[in-house]
């Protein structure tokens, strides 16, 4: 049976609702000091208003190691009133010390991946720390910069044979919107993950239209989540990167969201846009360009896909 994976237990598909399909209530990365996401009250206030618009879930994709802080999710879902998927898996390799990576390939990868979405998460960014009762509902994993590095192939493949072991759906960071081909020939075509279990995130930052749909035509899902303070580049091009999409018959594929990464993304407690953009600016633009039923596809029911698993 096909089941959503959330911080609380599992949900039906069609219980998720309007979903950001990629965002982060808490990151912390080297590369962004000063501007980490670890409040839980902010993320809590950010989760308010965009429930106010009607929002009800919220993919976050931190992976493990960078501050994604997975002992909050539980008591903060309850607070919102809001389904939260949360990620294991890895990022890039210099977002970690080198040691953690070598304790973490010795005690196995996989089995690692695999232990957060069917046993739990570990509550902090200690390998040794507890673990808490919420599951992981999907693995992040990320490429490079046009092609995949040693560390990006053995992280892929590692979540290939946990996604093999549970079922569960992939998300790829990719760098500025790159090598998403590269990823495909990895986990489908090499690692034999179904298309269906593949989603394909930050393609906004890379506006071709012709690999856009060269990629849906492979069935996985594509992910455009850019409108946040470190990541609007490309907003202007988003509309007809989606149209074009939705004319080809692609419209059953897209995901949306923001991907907010700093403190000062926020709505709420920062300069914004934050998560409520979302259903306040961007869903109307959708609907007044591409109808009620495309915002309706990108918002809900291919979400309502996308995170569903047959759970093993």
């Amino acid at each position: 049976m096909m089941r959503v994976r959330t911080v609380l237990g599992d949900i039906d598909p069609a219980a998720l609702g309007v979903t950001d399909s990629h965002d982060h209530l808490f990151f912390a990365a080297p590369a962004l000091a000063g501007q980490e996401l670890d409040d839980p009250a902010a993320a809590e206030a950010e989760l308010g208003a965009f429930r106010g618009l009607g929002g009800a879930a919220v993919a976050q994709w931190t992976p493990f190691g960078l501050g994604r802080m997975a002992g909050e999710l539980p008591a903060l879902s309850r607070a919102a009133g809001m389904h939260l998927v949360a990620a294991t898996g890895l990022h890039q390799a210099a977002h970690y010390a080198p040691e953690l990576l070598e304790r973490l390939r010795s005690d196995g990868l996989a089995e690692f991946f695999t232990a957060e979405l069917a046993e739990g998460m570990l509550v902090g960014d200690d390998p040794d720390g507890p673990r808490g009762t919420a599951r992981a509902g999907m693995i992040k994993v990320a490429g490079m910069f046009h092609g995949l590095d040693g560390h990006a192939r053995e992280v892929m493949a590692a979540a290939a044979r946990a996604h093999h072991a549970t079922g569960a759906p992939i998300g790829i960071h990719h760098e500025m919107g790159t090598a998403a081909v590269d990823v495909l020939t990895l986990l489908h075509g090499e690692l034999e993950v179904p298309v269906t279990s593949i989603l394909l995130g930050h393609l906004n930052r890379f506006p071709d239209p012709g690999l856009h749909r060269e990629l849906a035509a492979s069935g996985a899902f594509l992910a455009f989540d850019g409108p946040s303070r470190a990541h609007h580049a490309t907003d202007w091009r988003l509309l007809d990167c989606l149209a074009d999409l939705a004319s080809a018959g692609y419209g059953g594929q897209i995901l949306i969201g923001g991907d907010n990464v700093v403190a000062s993304s926020r709505a709420s407690t920062g300069g914004g846009p934050g998560l409520p953009y979302l259903l306040r600016v961007l869903r109307p633009r959708i609907a007044a360009a591409l109808g009620e039923a495309a915002a309706d596809a990108f918002f809900v029911a291919n979400p309502s896909r996308a995170f569903a698993a047959d759970w093993r």
